[in-house]
């Protein structure tokens, strides 16, 4: 069954509801099941009379009655209906509490630089990152998390926010093809993280910069950015995409094809590698943590290394909690499937 929408009202002045209304319609099945087996009852003892004299059924068919089986249907029909109403998580009454979510703030920097596009790692780098990237959402625990894409120059693809469905799907929307400066600034986009950090809301005291890229900084800027986030204590964990083989850069046109690779002024066609020591170089020199799985996922790690940091009181919020009502359903509901059951025991020993 798809997930429902809880369903409230009010009753004799009293806040009550069903969390899970759609199992409600379980309870027409089990009227419907306690109904055919009350008829069928009903039906088996009019064939029987049909065959049988009326005096003559207590000798020939002894035990045979409607009243047994019509029981037994009507037993099971009401514990039916009665765990249906526990599914549907009856609630009465509520209570304000209120809820605090601890958490660190993380920023990703993807890269979405041409050199993405290389198929060193399939389908290709810069989704070989955004894999990582969406395993990283499914890892956090609270954590509000924000998106930076940067090429030639950088931009906040998604604020800070704790709704990893609607990073998600900002996620899904990053293509080169839409990067208005071409190179790779890795600096730049560092130095952005790091406004988005300092412009938080109620700041966590750890914070996180993780950075998806091949490492490949043409711009050159990293050297400066990275003392600056160490002295703001913000920690870099970059995740290394691609190879140290070298591998040439596709050029793609709008149907994903590609139509020749990228080649130099001298009609050279251009290699890129992973820079795995200026990776590791940039995680070192911010107290970070370089990581590298080429056929894995590396971001398990890096939620594993976020989870163990020191979490901070990110929001509190007064929430409305209501009282689950559904054990004084099925406890009924399993009395009367028991006692359904010894009615058919009774029967056979009659």
């Amino acid at each position: 069954m798809s997930p429902a929408h809880p369903w409230r009202f009010t009753f004799l002045g009293y806040p009550v509801g069903f969390a899970q209304p759609e199992f409600l319609l379980l309870c027409l099945a089990a009227a419907a099941l306690g109904g055919i087996g009350i008829l069928f009852a009903f039906r088996r003892l009019q064939r029987i009379r049909k065959v049988i004299p009326e005096g003559s059924i207590s000798r020939l068919a002894p035990g045979v009655s409607a009243a047994r089986p019509a029981l037994q249907a009507v037993l099971y029909g009401l514990g039916l209906l009665l765990f249906a109403f526990a599914l549907a998580q009856p609630q009465c009454g509520s209570r304000a509490e209120l809820t605090k979510r601890r958490g660190i703030d993380v920023v990703v920097a993807l890269d979405a630089s041409k050199s993405m596009l290389a198929r060193d790692v399939p389908p290709n780098r810069l989704e070989r990152a955004k894999l990582e990237l969406s395993s990283l959402l499914d890892e956090l625990k609270g954590d509000r998390v924000a998106i930076v894409v940067f090429a030639g120059d950088a931009f906040i693809q998604c604020p800070l926010t704790s709704d990893y469905a609607a990073a998600k799907m900002f996620l899904r929307a990053v293509d080169p093809e839409q990067m208005q400066q071409g190179g790779t600034n890795i600096g730049g986009a560092l130095l952005l993280a790091k406004q988005v950090l300092d412009n938080a809301d109620r700041g966590s005291k750890d914070r996180v910069v993780v950075l998806l890229s091949d490492g490949e900084d043409l711009a050159g800027e990293v050297g400066d950015a990275a003392p600056v986030l160490q002295e703001a204590g913000i920690k870099v964990f970059t995740v290394g995409i691609g190879s140290e083989t070298g591998e040439p850069i596709p050029i793609v046109n709008k149907n994903g094809e590609v139509t020749g690779y990228k080649k130099d002024a001298s009609g050279e066609t251009v290699l890129t590698r992973l820079d795995r020591a200026a990776l590791a170089s940039l995680a070192q020199a911010t107290e970070g943590e370089f990581f590298y799985e080429p056929n894995t996922v590396a971001v398990t790690d890096v939620a594993r290394r976020i989870d163990k940091l020191q979490k901070s009181e990110l929001e509190s919020r007064l929430t409305v909690r209501y009282d689950e009502r559904f054990q004084y359903f099925a406890g009924p509901g399993l009395a009367l499937l028991a006692a359904g059951m010894l009615v058919w025991a009774s029967k056979r020993s009659g």
